[in-house]
């Protein structure tokens, strides 16, 4: 991969105000051959080790800090998206010895709700900076998370400025959960915050209902209602019904219930993504989170069988012989790719301009480890089986590919952190997903490998 493409974003980007040129550095996925498939225990060891090093990439700017989301090379430079940092408190908390780690990031959170430089509602961004760097066009960004007036720095270089109601859903259950553990009031008082913010800005009496998709960077409200956003607020919503005992809660989760069911499709065992208006259901593309990450919060067995449509409709191999694989040779990876329209992706076009052509066999690892959790508890005949097969090939792919990525400047432990995709995948919704080691890819692969559900209300 190289050539002059702006940075792999996040299907959040779409909130931004808009985009800087990037020039992406070279993919550095690794030649090392294949070798014996390292203990899962091992391979746990290694996420968290990288997880750490992310967190703790620019030790000269204070303690107040979050975890940076993707290694350099991804263009990004010290780029940290709230939804990675709300999955890195989830992961810390299913391992051993991460509660410090989780609360110092949920104290951030906080800090950020607290100190945004232009808002005091309770809400958080897109992303914000974390470390100095120098921009594309040569300006200097000397600050890290906290600037030098107390604000926090907000991510404007790439328009991460806005803030999805699925992003603060995700911080919500994040902060949500360190109430639970610590007993923190603190967090809990964050985690509501959140939940008013969503109550506000995304509550809508449209036929379709639910709650809306969030603000741009201007503070305009966006029309679209996604299947994904209201499948984290059953989440989110639940965790606080539980630990403040108040009723609002129950009702506005059954509120969201109620959108994500409507996006059920019966006849084929799927649900929808979303809608764009409030009355018409999307019907294409159809991604992989709204069908795994809906089992993980409902626990449905009416809607189950959506595990089984995402592990047969999106499987993917990714070889060294596909086209546009950025696999070495002698490697093979499985797994799932990010929505329908990714396996239809045009193979000789950029993703986007100047970015690179897409692999339609490119293996999405956070959705893979999605995919796998969500088979873990529902608990079918061969369901664990089929996990254990999908975290082998994470596991496979944390030790070989991404070799060499850096965060702030410095060499990461060896074998560490997972990438996004094992080659340029399109996702079908404007932007892709690459080789790069992933704050967020590998958080997930720690909650499938520990069995911890982050969607239980």
């Amino acid at each position: 991969m190289t050539g002059s493409p702006r940075p792999p974003l996040s299907r959040r980007t779409l909130i931004g105000t808009g985009l800087g040129a990037a020039v992406l550095a070279a993919t550095g996925t690794g030649t090392a051959q294949a070798t014996p498939g390292p203990s899962a225990a091992s391979a746990a060891r290694r996420a968290q080790a990288f997880l750490a090093a992310a967190m703790d990439a620019y030790p000269d700017h204070g303690a107040i800090r979050l975890t940076q989301s993707y290694t350099d090379q991804a263009g990004l430079f010290s780029t940290a998206f709230t939804y990675d940092n709300a999955l890195a408190i989830l992961a810390h908390l299913a391992c051993p010895e991460g509660e410090s780690r989780a609360v110092a990031l949920g104290d951030a959170l906080l800090y950020a709700q607290a100190h945004d430089p232009a808002h005091d509602d309770g809400r958080l961004r897109q992303a914000y900076n974390v470390g100095p760097y120098t921009f594309y066009d040569g300006s200097p960004q000397p600050d890290g998370f906290v600037r030098a007036d107390g604000t926090v720095n907000v991510g404007t270089q790439f328009g991460f400025t806005g803030t999805a109601v699925g992003d603060m859903a995700w911080a919500g259950i994040a902060l949500a959960a360190l109430a639970g553990r610590t007993g923190g009031r603190r967090f809990l008082t964050g985690a509501v915050r959140i939940g008013e913010w969503i109550e506000r800005v995304g509550r809508t009496d449209e036929p379709l209902g639910g709650y809306k998709f969030g603000v741009d960077g201007a503070d305009k409200k966006l029309p679209f209602t996604s299947t994904e956003h209201n499948t984290d607020l059953v989440g989110l919503f639940g965790r606080l019904a539980r630990l403040t005992g108040d009723k609002v809660w129950r009702e506005r989760r059954a509120r969201a219930r109620a959108f994500v069911e409507r996006m059920w499709e019966p006849s084929g065992g799927f649900f929808y993504t979303g809608t764009n208006d409030g009355v018409t259901v999307n019907r294409s593309p159809i991604p992989e989170d709204t069908q795994t990450w809906t089992q993980l919060a409902l626990a449905s067995r009416a809607h189950a069988r959506s595990l089984d449509w995402a592990a047969a409709e999106l499987a993917v191999l990714d070889t060294a012989d596909r086209p546009n694989s950025t696999v070495p040779s002698g490697q093979s990876y499985e797994g799932v790719t990010f929505s329908s329209a990714s396996l239809l992706a045009n193979e000789g076009a950029p993703i986007a301009d100047g970015q690179s052509r897409p692999d339609r066999n490119g293996v999405w690892f956070e959705g893979t480890a999605h995919l796998a959790l969500a088979l873990r508890h529902r608990g079918h005949p061969g369901d664990e089986k089929r996990a254990r097969r999908l975290l082998g090939s994470i596991e496979r792919a944390q030790d070989l590919l991404g070799d060499a990525q850096t965060v702030g400047g410095t060499a990461l432990p060896a074998r560490s952190g997972v990438v996004s995709a094992s080659s340029p995948l399109d996702t079908g919704f404007g932007f892709g997903y690459y080789p790069y080691r992933h704050t967020g890819a590998t958080a997930w692969y720690l909650l499938a490998t520990t069995r911890a559900n982050p969607l239980r209300g």
